[in-house]
């Protein structure tokens, strides 16, 4: 699974290339303003309730000697938290929000690499596309929040709170790179088969979800190209893949 892992980072050295010679550039522009709008708000509401969420947290502790250790990291917690489910909400809305503006997006990518204008697969309006958007993600987001709070606990933990930090990045990048691969897969296969698909190809999602969520910790620069550049990597990589295994032409 390593080896798919970097894979599907690599995917991304070509992205910029790739969407400006397919003149990609303007199928993102509602994508984009969904992105910011959604980053905004969330992280306006975030900065709000990490000093609340601190103070909570510290309300565990009855004794008075400790009190302001136990604070402090009551609040850093606190902010880790605020942060994890900010980034779950934020990729799951505007995933789900810009699926009728991705599958164009990858549907002309595809035609680029397979040759083929029009391929003999599954159907779908902008209606159907937006609900196979909003029924994955929320799929995704039940999923990965059973995960993450578990995650979340072991901070509390000496040592294994190191490891549970690694694992909470890799779980968010599963199922950033899973949103991002789905836009292709929706053509192809039902709902079902698109889960079976990316879990046999976790690896992929994986490498494609690290650099998505690498990309939103540069600022301002990361909310605008972070669906550009995931997007357009992640349907290049499924097209190669589904080639391989012979499902497009």
């Amino acid at each position: 699974m390593l080896k798919n892992i970097f894979i599907g980072i690599e995917a991304y050295s070509g992205s910029f290339a790739l969407i400006s010679k397919l003149k990609l550039w303007k199928y993102f522009a509602i994508p984009i303003a969904i992105s910011v709008i959604t980053a905004l708000t969330i992280g306006l509401t975030a900065y709000g309730l990490s000093d609340n969420i601190g103070r909570f947290i510290s309300g565990i502790w009855p004794w008075d000697f400790g009190k302001e250790t136990f604070t402090a990291i009551s609040t850093f917690i606190g902010a880790i938290v605020i942060i994890a489910i900010g980034l779950i909400l934020y990729k799951h809305i505007i995933m789900a929000l810009s699926a009728p503006f991705m599958s164009p997006v990858s549907e002309k990518i595809e035609a680029h690499l397979t040759g083929v204008q029009k391929q003999q697969n599954r159907k779908s309006s902008f209606q159907q596309q937006l609900w196979r958007g909003i029924r994955i993600n929320m799929r995704n987001l039940a999923k990965e929040l059973l995960i993450t709070i578990p995650i979340l606990l072991l901070k509390f933990v000496p040592v294994v709170n190191i490891f549970s930090t690694v694992l909470l990045f890799l779980v968010q990048a599963y199922y950033a790179g899973f949103g991002n691969m789905d836009y292709t897969l929706e053509r192809h296969f039902n709902y079902r088969e698109s889960v079976n698909f990316v879990r046999k190809n976790r690896g992929i999602a994986i490498g494609n979800g690290i650099v998505f969520i690498l990309l939103l910790l540069v600022p301002l620069v990361g909310i605008v190209l972070v669906l550009p550049l995931s997007v357009t990597a992640a349907s290049t990589k499924t097209v190669e893949i589904l080639k391989k295994d012979c499902l497009v032409e």
